[in-house]
């Protein structure tokens, strides 16, 4: 019996099977190339949205200083999220991590306190956090405050951080002193005692050596005369006189008998009192009580500032011994007891007629 011959499965395709062939490949190709395209437009379309929302003014409403903290870009984006500056959600925070990493060239983030302006765009802010100042505290110590105040001023002062050792009375310079959020207390107390330190050299190696001859013979010694002629007047053509009067009774070997030396003892270093001294006071025994002592007190008595320094260093001239308070802000100067007394009467009579 005849057998049919085996088909062959090798044998080319006719003119209409080949046309479709192609026609179906076209359609392929079309169909992935419009995916394609669109998948194009799409990633445009993020990129450009993107670079919208890095240029594009934010969301802080008033200029707003804030502390970016130490720890990575995660605490970063935090803090400029919980401050207004950058958009709440994960949206911002991936664009911001994005445009950080895209413009990584410019430089790298700092922790520091900085002021970033109404609606500052993320572009800005990443300008601020790489390139801006740290903003600037100042903190005045007065002249004339004791060691005890000048200690809680620095640890009540924002932005540092730290603890104090005591402070020495007398070295610190009265002065308004800058610094950063971050700046470590002890490094800043050292900056104003050694700024106290080269002050009172300068102005040692400078003194009128024929006024202080025998009487103040080392810088600690002038220092403790410059504190005290600074808590007895705040008048400045007066300091001159003041410290020759104190320097005319260590000559001649009289107590100081200052008041503000008895209100430091009785403050316990505090230099202020709540009250009046009274006569019970004059009598109270410490070491600083100069009616009770002879010759300069142990130590300062506070900060003296430059101009009770330079007094101290060059005192006026003349022979006066005493001096007492006129009642108007200045003092009334005499060379003998009795031209004191007058002054102290005259002085008695303006205080009960002013309390009448």
């Amino acid at each position: 019996m005849a057998q049919e011959p085996a088909s062959d499965t090798s044998r080319k395709q006719g003119p209409e099977e080949e046309s479709g062939s192609r026609a179906r490949k076209r359609f392929r190709l079309l169909t992935k190339g419009r995916v394609f395209a669109l998948l194009l437009a799409a990633a445009g379309g993020t990129v450009f949205a993107g670079y919208g929302h890095y240029t594009d003014p934010g969301p802080l409403q008033t200029e707003r200083v804030v502390v970016i903290p130490k720890g990575g870009t995660g605490r970063v984006i935090e803090a400029l999220q919980e401050n207004g500056i950058l958009a709440r959600g994960g949206v911002s925070s991936l664009f911001f991590k994005v445009a950080m990493y895209a413009t990584r060239s410019q430089g790298a983030i700092h922790a520091a306190e900085l002021k970033f302006p109404e609606r500052v765009s993320m572009a800005h802010s990443l300008e601020i956090l790489r390139h801006g100042h740290p903003v600037t505290h100042s903190l005045t110590v007065a002249e004339g405050l004791t060691a005890k105040r000048i200690r809680t001023l620095l640890m009540q002062a924002p932005a540092l951080q730290g603890d104090l050792p005591t402070i020495g009375e007398g070295q610190v310079a009265p002065q308004t002193f800058f610094y950063v959020w971050g700046m470590e207390r002890q490094a800043l107390l050292h900056h104003m005692t050694e700024l106290m330190g080269k002050t009172l050299q300068a102005i040692w190696d400078q003194r009128d050596q024929a006024a202080l001859q025998g009487v103040i013979t080392t810088p600690e010694q002038l220092l403790i005369l410059a504190s005290l002629v600074e808590r007895e007047t705040s008048l400045a053509e007066e300091r001159p006189q003041i410290a020759r009067v104190f320097l005319n009774r260590l000559k001649q070997g009289m107590k100081l008998q200052t008041d503000p030396t008895v209100i430091y003892g009785l403050s316990d270093g505090d230099g202020v009192l709540p009250r009046p001294l009274t006569h019970e006071d004059l009598q109270t025994e410490n070491p600083y009580n100069s009616y009770l002592h002879p010759g300069l007190p142990p130590g300062p008595i506070c900060s003296p500032g430059r101009e009770s320094l330079e007094a101290a260093a060059h005192p006026a001239s003349g022979n006066a011994l005493y001096f007492v308070a006129t009642g108007h802000g200045g003092h009334n100067f005499a060379h003998t007891l009795a031209e004191q007394t007058d002054n102290v009467r005259a002085y008695r009579r303006m205080k009960k007629a002013a309390a009448q």
